[in-house]
């Protein structure tokens, strides 16, 4: 099994897809909290049309609400982007504190294990891992993605 993740911010509709048909992915795994996007550019990665548009394609949509981010600790990031002057489209890594949250409240308590047998059982192969920032670096899905790179030595590739 692969992993990859991907996010949207910037991307076009067509770029966006075509990331995933190019790389054949066959498991997408939505990890936000709440699945829109505001914006008409991105109504694209609104929950519903999302999914009729990965059946469309043949890719098998996974919602992990385990793995989203809780307000509270969004509310963190939140902070130091304010004190930052920076909007969350601009962002190029997270903070500390959110980074030492998540994966004390959400990381620690998710079951990896019962994850991959969950992708395993239902023959997934190449998985993408999906939230909208666009560098990984300032988007969680990082953060899981290292997880997986350490504790189960998978391959992470960012689209």
């Amino acid at each position: 099994m692969e992993f990859f993740t991907i996010g949207v911010y910037n991307a076009t509709e067509q770029a966006f897809f075509d990331k995933l048909t190019n790389n054949r992915i066959d498991t997408f795994c939505d990890i936000r909290q709440r699945r829109g996007v505001r914006g008409a550019q991105y109504a694209f990665v609104n929950s519903n049309r999302l999914q009729a548009k990965l059946n469309e394609l043949g890719i098998k949509y996974e919602y992990v609400s385990g793995l989203a981010t809780p307000v509270e600790i969004r509310e963190i990031q939140y902070e130091a982007d304010h004190q930052k002057h920076l909007l969350k489209r601009e962002r190029e890594c997270l903070d500390a504190k959110f980074v030492s949250a998540y994966k004390e409240k959400v990381l620690k308590k998710f079951d990896f294990d019962s994850f991959i047998e969950m992708l395993r059982n239902n023959h997934a192969n190449r998985v993408v891992l999906f939230c909208v920032e666009e560098i990984p670096e300032a988007c969680h899905r990082s953060i899981v993605a290292g997880e997986l790179a350490s504790k189960y030595n998978f391959r992470i590739i960012d689209l």
